[in-house]
């Protein structure tokens, strides 16, 4: 595929986006920039794109991209939990998470949560649904719901595994057709890296 058919494929998906991806998009935009921030209104704008896209997911996609749509159904209880991790605050008023990196322990744990998430995901997609792309979708899926977990707790690794999540995610949604997403992967991309040398000035401060 050349450049310019690229480009006008890329059009002609823009055009044909429906108002749930435009929505999702936004709000999720929203959310990963209150998340650069640090601020704790990353989790309700992310809760209403998230829920969005796995509507999308599940039902425009075509073959569906399964593992994306449970993973944003995992990220609706992890925005639940860590909406109440990032609110907590102790008796002198300091927040109970603050950033932080991971200690080794909470480190090796996510790290064997991402390849036994990625391993269980895939044999799923593999050998239970009709998804095309399995190797691509379990390895977004993984990445990202350790992302999530490093996240409710502050810790700057989860940009590190945003990062990872996102450069396999924008190819994959740009082969499904999802063109907005596509866009919305490449900013993700961007805010990430952002969004990590943000938190790592902030504990050094």
């Amino acid at each position: 595929m050349t450049i310019h058919q690229i480009i006008g494929q890329f059009i002609k998906e823009v055009g044909n986006t429906s108002w749930q991806e435009w929505v999702s998009t936004i709000t999720q935009v929203v959310s990963v920039w209150y998340a650069r921030k640090n601020n704790i209104l990353v989790y309700p704008t992310g809760i209403i794109g998230v829920l969005l896209a796995a509507w999308i997911y599940f039902f425009v996609a075509s073959p569906p991209l399964y593992a994306d749509g449970l993973l944003n159904i995992y990220y609706f209880g992890m925005s639940v939990y860590g909406w109440y991790n990032w609110g907590r605050k102790n008796h002198t008023h300091t927040h109970i998470y603050p950033i932080s990196w991971c200690t080794t322990r909470e480190l090796y744990t996510g790290l064997a949560g991402f390849f036994l998430a990625w391993l269980i995901i895939f044999i799923l997609l593999d050998t239970m649904t009709n998804s095309n792309t399995p190797v691509l979708d379990s390895l977004v899926s993984s990445s990202a719901f350790t992302a999530m977990w490093w996240m409710a707790q502050r810790k700057i690794e989860n940009w590190h595994a945003w990062i990872l999540s996102n450069i396999v995610a924008i190819p994959l949604n740009f082969y499904k057709g999802l063109m907005l997403f596509t866009l919305m992967y490449i900013l993700f991309l961007f805010l990430a890296w952002s969004g990590m040398t943000e938190w790592k000035k902030n504990i050094q401060t």
